[in-house]
């Protein structure tokens, strides 16, 4: 039994698309599928089922950070059947070469998170996507007038406080930016055998400081997810 999720039995599609905002979940539900059913709204984390191209889908807030995120897909797993979860999703760039509203797909996620610790105490886990999405999403982005990057992340459990050290070793070890949630999704697709991809839009740059304002992150937002529903679908 769910606890975080109060859809009933059938209500969750196998594949489920994953923003960090229950509104923009929301919002992209509503924007994107057809006949878009609104199926969890526990805690406001909503959940909206419809049809893309006459395919079932879920669009289903995780919330910030790792610990949010892992409780959802936890039970979207092992309570509704789960079985290819896409993350959409902003992050930070960190490599010279990202400008605002480029797109990432995120091949590995590297994390200082406790929870890897948890799992692994004496192992560096290293999660990664699914090949076959990955592929998916990089054919998808190439037929949109989008700047695609595919490459590594860092998941952090921290959203503020990276010291210059640090962020100067990830970009010489080339990776490419900073979010929150990849790392424990793609640990959880390894543990239940399950396909996961990243999806993100650079929405600011830890170097330069530059930043999207709201209006404009909409827009990006909204390359990101038909990228997303075009992988998952073909």
């Amino acid at each position: 039994m769910s606890t975080h999720i109060g859809a009933k039995p059938g209500d969750i599609a196998e594949t489920v698309l994953l923003p960090g905002d229950p509104y923009r979940a929301k919002w992209a539900a509503e924007t994107f599928l057809k006949n878009p059913v609104c199926v969890n709204e526990v805690r406001g984390m909503l959940g909206y089922t419809g049809e893309y191209n006459g395919e079932r889908v879920t669009i289903h807030g995780s919330g910030m950070g790792m610990p949010s995120l892992s409780i959802y897909v936890n039970e979207l797993i092992a309570d509704f059947g789960a079985k290819t979860l896409i993350r959409i999703g902003s992050c930070g760039g960190m490599a010279p070469q990202l400008k605002l509203r480029d797109v990432i797909i995120a091949m590995t996620a590297s994390n200082h998170s406790g929870m890897n610790r948890t799992v692994f105490p004496e192992i560096d886990f290293a999660p990664c996507a699914d090949w076959q999405l990955l592929k998916a999403a990089a054919e998808a982005a190439a037929k949109r007038d989008v700047v695609t990057h595919i490459g590594s992340i860092l998941s952090g459990d921290t959203f503020y406080h990276y010291g210059a050290t640090a962020t100067d070793a990830l970009i010489d070890h080339g990776v490419l930016a900073v979010e929150m949630e990849t790392a424990a999704l793609y640990t959880l697709a390894a543990r239940f055998k399950v396909r996961a991809l990243s999806v993100l839009t650079v929405s600011d740059h830890i170097i330069t400081e530059e930043a999207l304002p709201a209006a404009d992150r909409e827009r990006s937002f909204s390359e990101m997810v038909e990228i997303a529903l075009q992988t998952a679908f073909g």
